[in-house]
């Protein structure tokens, strides 16, 4: 493993974070995801291509990117609104670099395996400090395999950096396999434990996933890896106490040393679907839980002796 020749397509690197793992962590959020959650917050990872987003609340209107565009993609309205026709925009970048105010962004760029280690081997100091490291995300980080698997292996080697992958676990089990074998840490991320609302709510069935959590506790957790088990918590969407506690039965089944996060779902993605001329289906009605609602949650889980964070 050189990590000089693959690459991989990310919409974001964020450092210095200290969620998604322990310790202070570089975050990489690979871009491409089979799922369409309602709630998704990372609109920007879904599709496996790079998109143009426009903020039009950071906009001056001085025009520039309506001169720069090569393809005439961009154009104004009759009320001086500028409008990204997305049949004819190729991404090509050129209204970035004119842009004075940051309006107009690119979500994917293609990076190699050093580049990304490059990035995060300048907080190396912290990592150990803080016994953090390297997370790995998205969109669906197993949606680009190869990629991932040579970036956290080369993290390790080359570093001895903690790893982590942050997945909704939809990808067939060679690919689970292959790619979570080498990491210290699986955050699963489980969207619904009945399989028709899941289907609903993210497009997908859940039986390839809920068969992929039992792979990960019977091959990759003896390893000495850790798993962990999130489930965003959506009013009226996936927090019907029946269902929470079937949920409960079923990490029970899994046996022990497997712990279970319950995470407030948020807002903060919908200004990132207007950028890419996207609905937001949960825009109305739905409003983020109460940190007393979530501790109720809780501890229904808590009585039914399943560890929770």
């Amino acid at each position: 493993m050189n990590g000089r020749y693959s690459m991989g397509l990310v919409f974001n690197i964020q450092r210095y974070s200290v969620h998604d793992g322990p310790g202070i962590r570089t975050l990489v959020f690979m871009k491409g995801c089979p799922m369409r959650c309602l709630w998704c917050c990372n609109p920007e990872g879904q599709n496996p291509y790079p998109e143009m987003a426009y903020f039009e609340s950071l906009c001056s209107r001085c025009r520039k990117c309506v001169a720069a565009c090569p393809k005439k993609a961009i154009t104004v309205s009759e009320d001086g609104q500028l409008r990204t026709l997305r049949e004819l925009c190729d991404n090509c970048g050129q209204c970035v670099v004119v842009c004075p105010r940051q309006a107009r962004q690119v979500f994917g760029k293609y990076y190699t395996v050093n580049e990304v280690l490059e990035i995060a081997k300048k907080d190396t100091a912290f990592y150990w400090r803080s016994g953090g490291g390297i997370t790995v995300g998205g969109g669906e980080p197993l949606s680009q395999p190869d990629f991932v698997r040579e970036l956290l292996e080369n993290a390790k080697e080359q570093y001895g950096l903690h790893t982590a992958v942050e997945t909704s676990g939809y990808a067939e089990p060679d690919v689970i396999e292959r790619v979570l074998g080498s990491v210290d840490l699986v955050l699963f991320d489980l969207k619904h434990i009945d399989p028709h609302k899941h289907l609903k709510l993210t497009g997908m069935s859940n039986d390839l996933i809920l068969r992929n959590i039992r792979l990960v506790v019977n091959r990759i957790v003896p390893e000495k890896k850790e798993l962990l088990i999130r489930v965003t918590v959506v009013p009226s969407l996936n927090d019907d106490v029946d269902d929470l506690l079937c949920f409960a039965e079923f990490v029970k089944s899994l046996g022990e040393g497997v712990r279970v996060e319950l995470l407030p779902y948020h807002e903060f993605g919908v200004a990132k679907y207007r950028a890419l001329d996207r609905r937001y289906f949960l825009e109305a009605g739905i409003q983020p839980p109460s940190g007393e609602y979530m501790e109720a949650l809780r501890d229904i889980l808590r009585r039914k002796d399943v560890p929770t964070l």
